[in-house]
């Protein structure tokens, strides 16, 4: 039977203005209890999470100094100074042995000269260099040097006179995470912490945002809410691990092509790559929640699919905007948050579409 128009369907979930305070209250004190139970267990976890967290970081740093390896083997066989067949040696060092060469120049008159010092029982052979070859003593082929008067006597040696050799070191010591003070390892740590921790309480969180949210909503506006919650929190989730699994990487790459080509070198600090793995994957998580938003306006009657379609060149300048705003200052990351938040965009029109919408009470007032 329908009510009477004169019944106030909601009079028994009216809330005053202190009891919306009193329900943020309850909320937010509840929601910050799970953040610090999540902190004191991401405490224990927290070194796992540092190193965890390093990984995208040292891979596009080692993809980076093995680029720029075999670009310095390719220059110096173009030079003619790499015989043809020692670039491809090289190359396979680089990108199979996973080594990196430090091209180093010695004065092979001092490493005579200091192997003299060090082994002075050694036969010494005055003269030029070419008298140890023609000698028939193995031990005397392998040091001549010339007397201190010859070396004062000589002129002065420039870089095509002396030895060029490559220094190979493992690209993991080449690709270390540095700190400038004693305490930045120890703040980074608790940060890794409190960014587990806020994973960890992320479900915990997410409902207590939303209970405070439908406490202001009118009962058949309620059960949106549980729908809204798991779909928001996977959002949440995905966004983030797409930003690290598969943006990172892309950015960092990007990052370091520029910084090559002005030519500045890499020296990446632990606490600026804590801030970027921070501010990107809480952006991304943030903005996933797209489609939920467009659907919760559009069933409390502020938006409606049609006007969804209609302004969505408005909506694409929009997020172009917001992408800027919540991803570092280069284009890169804001184009890889742009295009999927698109995606999003039209996805959430569908949703919209053929989300059945439920029915209100104020249809039985209209009859």
């Amino acid at each position: 039977m329908p009510r009477s128009p004169s019944e106030d369907l909601f009079a028994d979930t009216t809330m005053t203005f202190g009891e919306h305070l009193e329900e943020l209250r309850s909320c937010l004190f509840r929601a910050l209890a799970g953040l610090v139970l999540g902190f004191l267990v991401g405490l224990f976890v927290g070194g796992e999470v540092v190193a965890f967290i390093q990984r995208p970081l040292k891979r596009a740093l080692s993809v980076y100094r093995e680029e720029q390896a075999v670009r310095m083997f390719s220059q110096l066989q173009a030079e003619g100074k790499l015989p043809p067949g020692e670039i491809q040696r090289f190359h396979n060092l680089v990108l199979e042995d996973q080594l990196l060469a430090s091209e180093v120049f010695l004065d092979p008159l001092e490493i005579l000269q200091q192997a003299q010092k060090l082994r002075p029982d050694l036969p010494i052979i005055d003269g030029p260099p070419e008298a140890a070859s023609e000698t028939d003593d193995p031990a005397a082929r392998g040091v001549a040097a010339a007397t201190p008067d010859d070396a004062a006597a000589a002129a002065p040696i420039r870089r095509d006179d002396m030895v060029r050799l490559f220094l190979w070191r493992p690209t993991e010591d080449e690709v270390r995470v540095t700190s400038l003070s004693a305490h930045e390892p120890f703040s980074i740590y608790l940060k890794a912490a409190f960014v587990t921790g806020a994973l960890l309480a992320s479900p915990w969180v997410f409902y207590q945002i939303w209970s405070f949210v439908a406490a202001g909503l009118y009962p058949h506006e309620k059960s949106y809410v549980h729908v809204f919650l798991p779909f928001s929190l996977a959002l949440f989730l995905g966004g983030a691990a797409l930003a690290f699994f598969f943006v990172f990487e892309p950015v960092l790459n990007f990052l370091f092509m520029f910084n090559a080509w002005l030519g500045i070198e890499q020296d990446i600090r632990i606490s600026e790559w804590l801030g970027f793995v921070l501010i990107l994957p809480l952006g991304f998580g943030i903005a996933f929640q797209l489609p939920l938003v467009m659907l919760f306006l559009e069933r409390i009657g502020i938006f409606d699919v049609e006007a969804y379609v209609t302004k969505w060149r408005l909506a694409i300048l929009v997020i172009a905007v917001i992408s800027m705003f919540l991803t570092p200052a280069d284009p890169y990351s804001m184009l890889l948050m742009a295009g999927p938040l698109s995606v999003l965009y039209f996805g959430g029109i569908l949703l919209c579409h053929y989300l059945p919408k439920a029915k209100s009470p104020f249809d039985e007032l209209d009859t």
